[in-house]
């Protein structure tokens, strides 16, 4: 029997024309669609046509496009549909304020904070995609999150894994949050064979489907470098007790280790949909449509230790835990900016890092948050200055 109109849960996507916006609608329409859910608003950026087009199937009642010029554009797209248009920072921050129980988080890189801590600000449960929410905003984020009363459901796969296997009442025994990466298309390469790589090759990953900026960052391991970050605000656990192991095949997501020396781990087939259903629809588990895992066809599970000389984001993560503050706000802007100078071909692989160190030893000295107006401030200096050193390193080469 259907659920009736007023039983409906709420929902808003920020970043649904991304991988995990159009794998998180493609769970809502495998677990009733309409019948089950209203979708109040979808936000997107640049890829309009797909932003009207997913406005228009699950009958949003608000689609926002962060690109100002491409306003027009989407109000085409959903003439006659009854979809309200709207355009701009300021507008996705308004939609997110809109009225509903559950915010799937997914918009990429810092513009997904002040959105999302609307969102958390009002009340909703938090399915948290983005990292800088809690890279950048860290302790601010999470008491954002508890005053609004709200939940933070993680849906990155290493922290759904962690999430499923910490037992409540067992979190005094907790020993390690060990981080699983699949270690990316390099991880058998060397320093000299990953310096002339393009960013074709960087974003091919081996095993999961994601966006441009994910896939740089899992091929260079800062992906699993803000994901130590994150672990530590999440799960409430010293730097310290936060390991990363290399795991290729992708089929245990991470694992939580216990002082009676017991291990337990969350396995599946690398497919995001799982996490988004569980954040969903949680305490509860979804039916999903998703890939079964065959142990009879498992032939074997490797596991390795990451190289953090070929891999130097492990290192550097390590580095802003330590120091503190807004250390890793800083990791995380540099290596933003870095990122997308490397897509661009204006620097090489290997220099992303380098950056990124070199910005966080220029702003040691940047001192904590104790409002957000001091993240975005420490994230637009170094921003500043990473984009001083790639200009140098352009005018050197």
């Amino acid at each position: 029997m259907a659920r009736g109109e007023s039983e409906r849960r709420r929902l808003t996507i920020l970043g649904a024309t991304g991988s995990i916006g159009t794998s998180t609608l493609d769970v809502i329409d495998q677990l009733g669609g309409r019948e089950s859910f209203e979708v109040v608003a979808v936000t997107g950026n640049g890829n309009v046509e797909l932003l009207a087009e997913q406005a228009r199937a699950c009958g949003a009642r608000i689609a926002v496009t962060a690109d100002e010029s491409r306003y027009a554009e989407l109000k085409q797209a959903l003439s006659g549909s009854g979809t309200a248009v709207a355009a701009g920072r300021e507008a996705l921050i308004e939609a997110a304020a809109m009225e509903s129980d559950w915010v799937m988080a997914a918009i990429v890189g810092t513009a997904g904070l002040a959105p999302t801590l609307a969102a958390a600000e009002r009340g909703a449960d938090i399915a948290l995609a983005n990292k800088e929410c809690l890279v950048s905003a860290g302790s601010l984020f999470v008491d954002a999150v508890a005053q609004g009363g709200g939940r933070l459901i993680p849906v990155d796969s290493e922290h759904s894994a962690i999430f499923q296997s910490l037992e409540d009442d067992q979190r005094h025994a907790v020993e390690r949050i060990v981080l699983t990466a699949s270690g990316g298309p390099f991880r058998t390469s060397t320093r000299e064979q990953m310096a002339g790589v393009t960013a074709a090759a960087a974003r091919a990953h081996p095993n999961w489907s994601m966006g441009l900026k994910i896939s740089i960052g899992s091929a260079s391991m800062f992906n699993k470098a803000l994901e130590m970050v994150e672990a530590k605000h999440l799960f409430d656990v010293r730097p310290d007790q936060i390991e990363v192991v290399v795991h290729p095949q992708s089929v245990i997501h991470s694992m939580v280790g216990y002082t009676d020396g017991s291990v337990i781990a969350q396995l599946g087939c690398p497919d995001m949909r799982t996490a988004i259903g569980y954040a969903l629809t949680y305490p509860k588990r979804p039916s999903l449509n998703v890939e079964r895992l065959d142990f009879t066809r498992l032939s074997r599970l490797d596991f390795e230790a990451p190289d953090e000389d070929r891999f130097p984001a492990l290192r550097l993560a390590r580095v802003a835990l330590e120091r503190g503050g807004l250390q890793a706000a800083v990791m995380n802007a540099a290596e933003e900016v870095a990122c997308y100078a490397f897509v661009d071909g204006r620097i090489g692989f290997l220099d992303m890092a380098e950056i990124a160190e070199e910005v966080m030893d220029g702003m040691i000295g940047c001192g904590s948050a104790t409002k957000m107006a001091h993240v975005f401030e420490a994230d637009a200096e170094a921003r500043r200055m990473a984009r001083e050193i790639i200009s140098k390193k352009e005018m050197a080469a």
